[in-house]
């Protein structure tokens, strides 16, 4: 048996009584090959009422799709909130444990500045962090670093070293240890005062004159050592004082050696506690080989002696000179 033809055929007609206006759609449907035909008559409201029920089913779909859309670019965008909202609370946890760390550092260099502090008999400072700093703030934090940054500037540059030589320890701070480091505490060259600072007979002339430094006897070619850390600002003849060194150590502070036989140092040079600049002679007006020295504070001469207070030990390092 073939397989059925179905053809449908809607043909609009209307009943036998014109003044009802009853209209129909009928559709003829064939089957087979024997030719029947079916008639179905469809009343013309029904397909009103099929397609604005398909209208209604089509406008309802797309509001669904719509809020399903919009549902869905929502639930997205939840999950994106989500994830920042866990990023960030992984990221303030980090920071909160890096803030801790820190705040333990901070107070174990806090305590080890204060040990050391104490050790050496130094003042305590009131901000400084210690380990049982519950709140660490700021002003602590930059304290502490400043207080274990000087300690290991003081003693890198042989600060700590000068002030416990000079006995500044009990009730001092490292700023004392700096401030003696740099003055002219070093014996430039050891020997006998011969022409002391002050008022005094000049020795050319016999008349009362000023000396404006000290005389320090030695021999000729006798290493004259810098007395402090500073920079060489002028190294030549400068009239009476022959050859002539000056050095400024900062703080306004500068010293002068005259009468040289030779220099060691050009200006403009660096040199450090203990290094030769020159070599004592009798150059300039001088009665005879010795060492014209000079300590001024803002080119004002002052006498050198207070800060002669350390001398070249034998073995190369310093002790507590008289």
């Amino acid at each position: 048996m073939g397989s059925a033809d179905v053809r449908a055929t809607v043909i609009p007609v209307t009943s036998g009584k014109e003044k009802l206006e009853k209209r129909f759609y009928i559709l003829f449907v064939a089957r087979g090959d024997d030719g029947q035909l079916r008639k179905i008559p469809i009343p013309v409201h029904y397909l009103y009422v099929l397609l604005v029920g398909a209208a209604i089913v089509g406008v309802s779909l797309t509001g669904i799709a719509s809020s399903y859309l919009r549902m869905v670019l929502k639930v997205s965008h939840y999950n994106e909130l989500r994830t920042e909202k866990e990023d960030l609370k992984n990221r303030y946890s980090r920071l909160e444990q890096v803030a801790q760390e820190r705040d333990i550092q901070v107070a174990s260099l806090g305590s080890l500045a204060g040990e050391v502090s104490s050790l050496y008999g130094l003042k305590s400072d009131s901000n400084m962090v210690t380990a049982s700093s519950e709140n660490v703030g700021k002003a602590q934090i930059v304290s502490s670093l400043d207080q274990l940054g000087a300690l290991k500037a003081s003693a890198l540059n042989g600060a700590t070293m000068t002030g416990i030589s000079l006995g500044l320890t009990r009730d001092a701070t490292t700023a004392d240890w700096l401030r003696a480091n740099s003055a002219p505490n070093l014996w430039t060259v050891e020997g006998p005062i011969t022409g002391s600072f002050g008022e005094r007979i000049d020795p050319f002339n016999g008349e009362g004159a000023f000396h404006s430094g000290v005389d320090i006897g030695s021999t000729d070619g006798q290493p004259v050592m810098a007395p402090a850390d500073g920079v060489i600002v002028f190294a030549d003849f400068m009239g009476g004082y022959g050859r002539a060194v000056i050095v400024n150590h900062g703080h306004g502070i500068t010293t002068r050696y005259g009468h040289l036989g030779s220099f060691a140092c050009i200006s403009g040079q660096h040199v450090h506690r203990g290094d030769t600049i020159g070599y004592v002679g009798e150059s300039g007006r001088s009665t005879g080989p010795h060492l014209h020295y000079e300590v001024r504070i803002n080119d004002t001469p002052v006498n050198p002696h207070k800060y002669l207070r350390l001398t070249v030990a034998n073995v190369g390092g310093f002790s507590a000179g008289s």
